[in-house]
């Protein structure tokens, strides 16, 4: 017989993998979820699914929409705008207690991540899943730097509210902004490097709301012809 203490991190297991493939790209906003096909592949039935749906549409990763079912949630683009604006703040608190603490190890580190998205610019080599990482792992390292777990968790917990891969999506378009985020990696490098807390934090602020005005742009674009084009 099966316990409710088993049931539960049943659910949570089957959401955690939707949520990765989500997360990942490979189920792409807008992308319908379907209960049957995804309790056959898991090998459940289908109430365990539905209850793991139903966590995900309460953290904001899909949505119930009528005739549709399930779907991979397209955020509005002033969700996106009014998130960055929090994430920028955070992570340029982030940037300035790192300012004091960060290691030369990690200043390495800092490097070696912003050299493969300098790469991909220059057209030798790094692919979209080598850029997204080495982004990810730069934004990391700072807050890793910054050493406040209770930081980096309110961080983690703005960027688990859109799929990792659509910034990529949102860059690899735009050449012009792809440069800017390379760019902006160095400037906030060398503020680092001087321990001067003041500019890095504001060269954190300036990255993120940048980033999260061209991701905003992307979304608008996107919400226009995810459903209809």
């Amino acid at each position: 017989m099966t316990s409710q203490t088993d049931e539960g991190a049943l659910v949570d297991d089957i959401a955690a993998r939707i949520r990765t493939r989500i997360m990942n790209g490979e189920l792409p906003i807008g992308k319908p979820l379907r209960q049957a096909a995804l309790a056959a592949e898991f090998g459940v039935s289908r109430t365990p699914v539905r209850e793991a749906l139903r966590q995900l549409q309460n953290g904001g990763l899909i949505e119930m929409q009528p005739h549709r079912g399930a779907v991979v949630r397209v955020p509005a683009p002033w969700e996106v705008r009014q998130a960055y604006e929090v994430r920028a703040e955070l992570e340029a608190l982030a940037a300035r207690r790192a300012a004091d603490r960060i290691t030369d190890s990690q200043l390495a580190e800092l490097r070696r991540h912003n050299d493969v998205l300098r790469a991909a610019v220059e057209g030798l080599g790094g692919g979209a899943a080598d850029t997204t990482r080495a982004n990810d792992c730069f934004h990391t390292v700072v807050c890793q730097a910054a050493d406040n777990p209770w930081l980096s968790r309110m961080i983690d917990r703005i960027n688990e509210s859109f799929p990792r891969n659509v910034s990529s999506l949102a860059l690899a378009g735009d050449e012009r902004h792809r440069q800017l985020n390379v760019r902006q990696h160095d400037e906030l490098m060398a503020a680092l490097a001087d321990r001067d807390a003041d500019r890095a934090q504001e060269a954190m602020r300036e990255h993120v709301i940048s980033a999260g005005e061209h991701l905003t742009a992307w979304y608008e674009r996107r919400s226009q012809t995810v459903f209809h084009g």
